[in-house]
């Protein structure tokens, strides 16, 4: 097989200290250029999220998504309750983790990211707030947006313009604005500060000690680890998932043993084969092959797992295979594991 030969770009090389003296003016105008933008609309996002009852959460794709997940490690770190959740993820279960009360801030250059207009429906039938940083006013994102914060640039500084780079830098210094401004909105104090870092001002040596903790010094054990027994029936499930808020419950058998776990995104297929809550036994319905992980295992292990086989929950088993608890990504974040 012949191939194309590819087109060179035959421009003449410059000089690595003036490309990057380029790239650092175009991203300083960028941000400079905010100054003038932020208006009421950036005085309604903080009203909307000190008023929220529940959590911010922040989402993205791509570059914007690890935008996002610095976004919400900022806000994290300043007094407000924060974490990230991947759009693309958030369609096979992570909206279990989303409540009303909650506020959600999607990032977006374009407006148009698929995986984050795929759940905004979800996202406002359960009752939360959306915050849009994005370029374009007129987009479908912009449209469905409680409070829309432009983050436009002129250009990127790739030469091409097609590498985000300008837009990326403006949006995280927005956020660092958004988080800083709730932190004074809030009274958040140097001591505050301090009690959340107690061995200095570095957030990787707080991440160092938090990741020591292990599985049972974060998960919810007893009754606040949703279950029920095999037997159970399909609706039985549902208000035990509604009553645990982590979006799943254990499937038991007669011992406690872990038979399986029946989550958000069963509940989903199950609505979509137009199942009988009331007759159908959650044994059917639940998937089996549920990960689980043990009370003494590193909280660091249960965040591997997590990402590794792409799940939100983890049920807490003894030796023997019996529920002692649930932990989902959110209790990570919590303890600062993330």
């Amino acid at each position: 097989m012949i191939r194309a030969a590819s087109k060179k770009d035959h421009r003449p090389k410059r000089d690595a200290v003036e490309i990057a003296r380029d790239v650092l003016k175009i991203e300083a105008d960028a941000v400079r250029a905010l100054v003038e933008r932020v208006d009421e609309r950036f005085a309604a996002a903080v009203k909307l999220i000190v008023g929220s009852r529940g959590r911010v959460l922040v989402s993205g794709v791509g570059k914007s998504g690890h935008i996002a997940r610095k976004i919400a490690s900022t806000l994290s770190s300043t007094g407000t309750a924060a974490y990230f959740v991947h759009a693309a993820e958030a369609s096979h279960g992570d909206l279990g983790m989303i409540e009303s009360g909650d506020v959600l801030i999607a990032i977006s250059y374009s407006g148009a990211s698929a995986e984050l207009l795929e759940i905004l429906p979800q996202v406002k039938r359960r009752g939360a707030k959306l915050i849009a940083m994005t370029s374009n006013a007129d987009s479908a994102l912009a449209r469905e947006a409680d409070v829309v914060l432009d983050v436009k640039v002129d250009k990127e500084a790739c030469p091409h313009n097609l590498a985000p780079t300008a837009s990326t830098t403006a949006s995280l210094a927005l956020g660092d604005a958004l988080a800083l401004a709730l932190l004074d909105a809030r009274g958040f104090s140097a001591a505050d500060f301090a009690h959340m870092h107690p061995r200095g001002a570095l957030p990787d040596q707080a991440r160092a000690r938090h990741a020591l903790l292990r599985v049972a010094d974060v998960m919810r054990g007893g009754p606040d680890a949703p279950s029920v027994t095999a037997d159970a029936s399909a609706m039985q499930a549902v208000v035990e998932m509604t009553r645990g808020k982590i979006g799943m419950t254990a499937v038991l058998d007669d011992a406690r043993r872990v038979l399986g776990i029946f989550t958000d995104g069963d509940l989903r297929r199950a609505l979509e084969k137009r199942v009988d809550f009331a007759t159908s036994r959650i044994q059917t319905l639940m998937t089996p092959a549920a990960r689980t992980i043990a009370p003494d295992a590193l909280a660091v292990e249960a965040v591997h797992l997590m990402e590794t086989h792409k799940v939100n929950q983890l049920l807490v088993v003894d030796a023997q295979g019996r529920l002692i608890g649930a932990l989902n990504m959110h209790d990570l974040f919590r303890a600062k594991v993330i």
